[in-house]
């Protein structure tokens, strides 16, 4: 077995993470997902902190470690345009059409993504999926719609559950409920993100179709591949 064929995971997520500087533009404000593959990216950006004017971030999470590394965190209002967003995956197919949100952060990743002209996804070559739906589909939802949204997703044949942390729903950073939705298969990714955004109650669904990604950055055991959509 060869060096690079052991990498492990985390291994991989730095390879990715360091291999995102290339598309950060010098001079400018880049956005910043979240997630672990990101915190690499993060700490892999500190390199070039006086190289660009600072980060817009999809989480608390991630401006607290943007900001301990001296990097100035602006809010999403006080942009208008971002060169690049920077996002890791839970799911992504062939098209670059992403499911997001294990992390609970979707629809803050989603408004960042909105601003940017480009996103590039980061990911280890695990997330890489023929149809989307393996990975539990992330739903933000208001908490008094919850349970109607589990029931219009039962009907599709699916199972729908609200994520817990320490024996209660989650609460995300926007003040709202998570739910999870397992036995989907994602088809048609646009008309599906289109459909349920419809629904009453939802705030975000963890589909990134309309935000699809426009360059992934792979880490594989051959090292970084770059798929572009």
């Amino acid at each position: 077995m060869t060096a690079t064929n052991s990498l492990s995971q985390d291994q991989l997520k730095t390879l990715v993470g360091q291999a995102a500087l290339q598309y950060v533009v010098p001079g400018e404000i880049v956005g910043v997902g979240t997630g672990s593959t990101v915190n690499k990216f993060i700490d892999a950006l500190a390199s070039m902190k006086d190289r660009i004017r600072g980060a817009v971030s999809s989480s608390v999470a991630s401006t607290e470690r943007l900001q301990a590394l001296g990097i100035p965190v602006f809010d999403a209002n006080e942009v208008s345009e971002l060169s690049v967003y920077i996002d890791g995956a839970d799911e992504i197919d062939a098209q670059g059409y992403m499911i997001k949100g294990g992390g609970a952060a979707l629809t803050r990743e989603k408004i960042v993504a909105a601003l940017a002209k480009r996103f590039v996804c980061i990911a280890d070559e695990s997330k890489l999926v023929d149809v989307l739906g393996q990975f539990p589909l992330p739903v933000e939802v208001i908490p008094m719609a919850a349970a109607q949204i589990q029931r219009r997703f039962e009907a599709l044949g699916a199972t729908a559950t609200i994520r817990q942390k320490d024996g209660q729903p989650l609460v995300t950073d926007n003040g709202q409920h998570i739910i999870d939705v397992r036995g989907l298969a994602i088809q048609v990714p646009l008309e599906f993100e289109s459909t349920v955004n419809q629904w009453p109650g939802v705030i975000t669904v963890g589909v990134f179709a309309h935000q699809k990604a426009q360059v992934c950055l792979l880490g594989t055991s051959q090292g970084v591949r770059t798929l572009d959509f």
